[in-house]
């Protein structure tokens, strides 16, 4: 008789390295590779690194974790193709666009799906938030809809290169949206624990664009 194989079980912390790694290494890549004759080469340097770090962490969430989360395949898809983008055109205003449309889709995904009173974002993040009740999970994915519509506002402000440098956005995407999605999660989770909400390392947060 074959036994069935078991689930494996998610990993709040493995999560956020594979969301955070390839943004982290993002960073590195861009400064280490920065020049002094061509402005636009950390850029340059730092897309090609996000989009294999991107592509490693699709192929180790696949075998450790058993699956591929939606935000993950979602955000894979469009790095590599704004980041080709980026390469070919050598313009980084294509990678820097990626963001804008990850947190728009899910925005109105979670938006969207709160008006036809369905709570979209339990089917995004799967087996997070154990214990929740439905009300919970409608409440939550309004907060993070309202969130991602403000992320895309933001994402859009300073990518402006008539008002901040690369590097600026660069610096708020890696460390000033990351502290602040962390913070944002931390302020849900009174209302979340009031609606079930089972605490453990299965946490998992939405996507970071």
């Amino acid at each position: 008789m074959n036994k069935a194989t078991p689930k494996q079980k998610p990993s709040g912390t493995l999560n956020f390295i594979l969301d955070f790694g390839p943004l982290l290494l993002f960073f590195i890549a861009s400064k280490l590779g920065s020049s002094e004759t061509d402005p636009k080469q950390g850029a340059i340097v730092g897309t090609a690194t996000f989009m294999v770090a991107i592509l490693v962490a699709v192929v180790v969430s696949k075998f450790k974790l058993g699956k591929i989360s939606p935000m993950l395949k979602l955000t894979a898809a469009l790095g590599v193709f704004f980041g080709a983008l980026t390469i070919w055109f050598h313009d980084e205003r294509f990678i820097q666009i990626k963001p804008t449309i990850i947190y728009a889709f899910f925005a109105v995904l979670l938006l969207g799906g709160w008006l036809r009173g369905k709570a979209m974002l339990k089917f995004v993040l799967e087996h997070a938030y154990q214990g929740l009740n439905e009300t919970g999970w409608m409440k939550l994915s309004l907060s993070w809809g309202l969130f991602f519509l403000a992320l895309a506002g933001l994402n859009e402000i300073f990518r402006r290169p008539e008002w901040f440098s690369f590097d600026t956005w660069l610096s708020i995407k890696v460390w000033g949206v990351t502290a602040l999605t962390f913070l944002f999660a931390l302020a849900n989770i009174p209302m979340l624990m009031r609606h079930g909400l089972k605490l453990g390392d299965d946490a998992e947060l939405p996507p970071q664009g």
